[in-house]
């Protein structure tokens, strides 16, 4: 490829924007407001943008994968904060190994699906 990516941000809806934006700041990503009804989450050098918008068969169905080094540690840092117990639907879902590597599971406030994982050594 003569232009290689730099990154890719998806963009994904709140059914409550506040509730999303407080919960994602409580995970450890870092919020760049870009619009009142738009926001840039970012953690290091990976980021999504999370918008004032919600449609709930795009919700329901959105879902992303974030690759860690050590799921085990995210897995633990999340439980740690009570997150199921601040956020109305929010759930944390224990780790699964799989043939593939591990991850854990982690529901939004508006219900998207985040796939937690960490590959095994090739």
């Amino acid at each position: 490829m003569k232009n290689p990516i730099k990154s890719i941000r998806p963009f994904i809806g709140a059914k409550d924007y506040k509730i999303s934006r407080s919960f994602y700041k409580e995970l450890g990503f870092e919020e760049v407001v870009l619009t009142p009804t738009l926001s840039c989450f970012k953690w290091g050098n990976f980021a999504f943008y999370l918008q004032d918008a919600y449609v709930k068969d795009w919700i329901d169905n959105t879902m992303i994968f974030m690759e860690v080094h050590h799921v085990e540690d995210v897995y633990q840092s999340w439980l740690a904060i009570h997150l199921p117990t601040k956020y109305k639907k929010v759930r944390l879902l224990p780790i699964r190994q799989m043939d593939w590597g591990k991850e854990c599971f982690l529901h939004d406030p508006s219900g998207i699906l985040w796939h937690i994982g960490e590959f095994n050594d090739a």
